[in-house]
C-alpha cells in the first residue's frame, strides 16, 4: 500500500506475481529480521524473543491470568504453556492455580524476574538505534501495524 494512500482505499491487486512485490512477503521477511535482531541482545538475558514478550506482558501488568496472556500475546494453550514452563524453570515466573477455580491459573514475576526487567530496560532503545528509525517513523509504522492487524481481525500484542 502506498504511503499516501488511505486506509480506507482498497489497495488493487499487485501487477506482479514477483515474490519481491508481495506485500505478505515484505511482512513476513520484516518479522523475520527483528526477531533475528532480537537474538543477539536477548541472549544476555538468556531469553528467546517469544520469552521475552512473555515477561513484558507480566512485567506490565502484574500477576495476569493465563488466560489473558494467551489473548494478549495471541498464542493459544498449546504454545503458551511450554513457554511458561520454562520461564518457570529457569526461576523467572511463577504459575499458580487459583483455589476458588483450580482451572484458573495466574502468572507472575518472581524476584529474580522482576530484577531481570532492569536488566531489559535498555533494550527498546538498544533496538531502536538498530532499526535504524526515528522515534516518529517507528511509531508511524506501529500505528499502520496496528491498523492492518484490526483490519484482519488478528489478535495482537
Amino acid at each position: 500500500m502506498a504511503m499516501n494512500q488511505t486506509p480506507a482505499t482498497p489497495m488493487t491487486p499487485a501487477a506482479s506475481m514477483t515474490l519481491d512485490d508481495q506485500l505478505c512477503f515484505a511482512l513476513y521477511s520484516a518479522s523475520r529480521a527483528v526477531t533475528a535482531a532480537y537474538r543477539p541482545v536477548l541472549a544476555e538475558l538468556d531469553l528467546t524473543y517469544p520469552q521475552y514478550l512473555v515477561m513484558l506482558a507480566v512485567w506490565e501488568r502484574g500477576p495476569v491470568p493465563m488466560k489473558e496472556l494467551g489473548v494478549m500475546l495471541g498464542l493459544d494453550y498449546g504454545t503458551l504453556s511450554p513457554l511458561l514452563k520454562r520461564l518457570e524453570a529457569a526461576g523467572l515466573l511463577l504459575r499458580e492455580r487459583q483455589a476458588a477455580d483450580e482451572r484458573l491459573v495466574t502468572v507472575e514475576a518472581t524476584e529474580q524476574g522482576r530484577a531481570l526487567r532492569e536488566r531489559a530496560e535498555g533494550i527498546p532503545g538498544s533496538m531502536g538505534r538498530i532499526y535504524g528509525l526515528t522515534a516518529e517513523e517507528a511509531v508511524q509504522l506501529r500505528d499502520r501495524l496496528r491498523a492492518l492487524i484490526d483490519r484482519l481481525g488478528t489478535p495482537a500484542a
